[in-house]
């Protein structure tokens, strides 16, 4: 290829609009450069790889089957819907999350073809990913009736949210959870650390901007989800993105 070639090839590809997608083993995932996460989910293969593993979670752990009713917030550019498809063939969803753009994404490849997908984009603020967002307060509601889902997903939500926010979102699953209800979320938590931190100081990742790092003392947190009813029926240290740990709760019925 001549220079000049190789010079008008750069100017087109500046000019034309990116691909959002890629089409892999029979499903369209987004592509590499709209991936969150880690540099790992940059590789197609992992990325889905991780999708059907993100889906076995909620088989394995929570019996989740076609017939569930699934809450995934921060459900981003679609990565577990993405597995449940490929697992399951669809269940009753509902993905949300504070970037628009990510629910556009979602509505546009995934909700389209999937009836029983929907996304919506929740405008609450959060300093990392909407900043213009509104504030949530003591009177914070998700828009879902009272006992309408039974399961609920968030992968590396709490690891970017303020102390008062996750309060706020405990106290309102207790209304939407159905009896028996369950939840999966990651954080960091660690032993032997100050209750509650944003972006600490000589951790195990190099902070990057806002709410980049949000970590918890392991007896501090489990304390809050006893406050709000939930049991914690299994735990895991470290071994999720980045070192997160992983919470697997069931809701109280008392």
């Amino acid at each position: 290829m001549s220079r000049k070639t190789n010079i008008i090839s750069k100017v087109i590809r500046k000019i034309l609009p990116k691909k959002g997608y890629v089409k892999i083993s029979g499903s369209i995932i987004p592509s590499p450069d709209l991936r969150w996460c880690g540099p790992e989910f940059k590789d197609d293969h992992y990325y889905l790889k991780s999708a059907e593993g993100e889906a076995n979670r909620l088989v394995e752990h929570f019996q989740c089957t076609s017939d569930s009713r699934v809450l995934d917030i921060g459900c981003g550019q679609g990565r577990l819907p993405i597995g449940i498809i490929r697992k399951l063939g669809s269940v009753n969803y509902t993905g949300i999350d504070v970037d628009s753009s990510s629910i556009d994404w979602c509505t546009q490849y995934i909700e389209q073809n999937n009836t029983s997908f929907r996304f919506k984009h929740l405008d609450l603020h959060n300093e990392r990913y909407n900043k213009k967002g509104i504030k949530a307060d003591e009177q914070f509601r998700f828009d879902l009736e009272s006992k309408s889902v039974d399961i609920i997903y968030l992968y590396s939500v709490f690891s970017h949210t303020t102390e008062e926010d996750f309060r706020a979102y405990l106290k309102d699953f207790s209304r939407i959870l159905d009896d028996n209800g369950k939840i999966f979320f990651t954080t960091f938590i660690e032993e032997d650390v100050p209750n509650f931190s944003i972006n600490p100081e000589n951790y195990q990742l190099k902070c990057s901007g806002p709410l980049h790092i949000v970590r918890y003392e392991k007896e501090y947190i489990f304390s809050i989800l006893k406050e709000f009813g939930y049991s914690i029926i299994h735990f895991t240290h470290r071994n999720e993105t980045n070192g997160q740990s992983g919470v697997y709760l069931s809701k109280n019925n008392s």
